[in-house]
């Protein structure tokens, strides 16, 4: 199922329910994916039932059933980019927007205005 254009709460539901049947799929009760994962069982089920738990406990239930790498998709490295390799790359600090509505300023001339 694609998630563009979904409201968060219907991409929240739709990623407990893709756990839970990738659980399903591998054969693994809430109970063994705890304790694989290192969670308190009532987290893989408030997890599964829709409810909301922690970052770090997601993560330890996705490396659990073998997903870590799949995460790299959620937030891709930025360097990995093509246009990071385009040009002498200076890593950014903070971004700065401008004052006059996202309008850039023309300053070229043509030279013949007086």
């Amino acid at each position: 199922m694609d998630l563009d254009g979904k409201f968060e709460s219907e991409i929240f539901t739709e990623i407990t329910e893709r756990v839970r049947q990738y659980r399903i799929s591998c054969e693994m009760t809430q109970a063994e994916l705890a304790d694989k994962a290192f969670v308190a069982p009532g987290t893989v089920a408030r997890f599964e039932r829709g409810k909301d738990i922690s970052l770090l406990n997601f993560i330890k239930i996705m490396k659990a059933l073998g997903l870590e790498k799949n995460m790299d998709m959620l937030v891709p490295d930025h360097t990995k980019r093509p246009s990071y390799h385009i040009a002498e790359h200076k890593e950014k600090q903070r971004v700065r927007k401008n004052n006059n509505d996202g309008k850039k300023e023309n300053t070229w001339k043509w030279g013949d205005e007086e």
